[in-house]
């Protein structure tokens, strides 16, 4: 199993714990405001295979490369004078941008899945001091199996992950809960790939320019993480905007509205009682694997509001809900 070293009391353990196993090419688990993530030098073709091989995941599906700050990000990536407003206005945070990649960048094309751009973030926190010790980017998507619930805690991916890999570090909880806002700007365009921890009002406000939204889940070309129609995936099948519970059904809900038949759910889970987008959004993938280690025959989820956060909560529930075949 994988060791788990904790960012406190001691930060620097953890950072040369991590920079050892990054240093022999190999991944390892460390948290991020947004999700835990699988972290590998983005410029190393075998590291990068490695985070393939341990999550099972398609390699025509690309990888975000998170960097120390805007500075490390222009040595590798070019910025049009919009995405670097962004940048400055939102990293270090949950914000990834898609761009061109510079001749001279480094990154290898495994994590860019042969495309000529890269999804670039600057993450909070301990991971951008990982990043600035250990000098490179590093590749990092959501540390578990292709396709299923992303981690929130070190112990969903010792759970998922634990005999794949060599080290996990807990940094406790994630504060944001889902990842990134992904973002393309095209000839003065925003395009959102992907809804996430930035909200598209904050982007349109900070801008000024009204945010493209995407194609139908699974309809675009893959230009970045998380485009997969099915994605974020619960062994139990997934039914959104329920407003009953049959017996035997999990039931995961939110603001605490009435459910009919609530008294025979197998188990009753609330994304925020408050009706906090927020806090929802924080506790969505800890509920969604809380909900499937019931052995509930299916999960039933309430209807959430689509503005501010909710928009990244619904995108994920719809792929969690999606036909495991598309």
């Amino acid at each position: 199993m994988a060791r788990i070293i904790p960012i406190d009391p001691d930060e620097g353990t953890a950072i040369d714990a991590a920079t050892a196993v990054l240093s022999k090419a190999c991944p390892v688990a460390i948290p991020t405001e947004t999700v835990y993530g699988l972290a590998a030098d983005a410029t190393d073709a075998a590291a990068i295979a490695r985070i393939y091989e341990t999550k099972g995941r398609p390699r025509f599906n690309p990888l975000i490369c998170h960097m120390a700050d805007l500075a490390m990000a222009e040595r590798y990536a070019a910025f049009d004078p919009l995405s670097r407003k962004l940048a400055e206005r939102f990293w270090p945070g949950p914000l990834t941008l898609v761009l061109p990649l510079k001749a001279e960048s480094t990154i290898h094309p495994l994590a860019t899945a042969g495309l000529d751009t890269v999804g670039i973030r600057v993450p909070k926190g301990f991971a951008g001091a990982l990043i600035r010790a250990f000098g490179r980017p590093l590749a990092a998507p959501s540390a578990n199996s292709s396709g299923r619930i992303s981690p929130t805690t070190a112990h969903h991916v010792e759970a998922d992950l634990g005999g794949r890999i060599d080290l996990v570090i807990d940094g406790g909880p994630c504060p944001v809960g889902v990842e990134s806002t992904i973002l393309k700007i095209e000839d003065g365009r925003i395009r959102l790939l992907r809804p996430g921890g930035v909200p598209v009002e904050a982007i349109e406000a900070a801008t000024g320019i009204a945010v493209e939204r995407p194609k139908a889940a699974g309809t675009a070309a893959i230009e970045a993480p998380g485009m997969l129609a099915s994605h974020y995936a619960p062994n139990a099948h997934v039914r959104l905007d329920a407003t009953s519970v049959s017996p035997g059904e999990a039931l995961i809900r939110f603001g605490s509205r009435p459910v009919e038949g609530i008294d025979k759910a197998a188990a009753v889970l609330d994304l925020s009682a408050s009706g906090n987008l927020a806090e929802a959004a924080a506790n969505l993938f800890g509920h969604l694997k809380r909900a499937d280690q019931t052995s509930a025959t299916g999960i039933a989820v309430t209807p959430v509001p689509d503005h501010g956060l909710g928009e990244a909560i619904n995108d994920r529930l719809k792929r969690a809900a999606a036909p495991r075949d598309v």
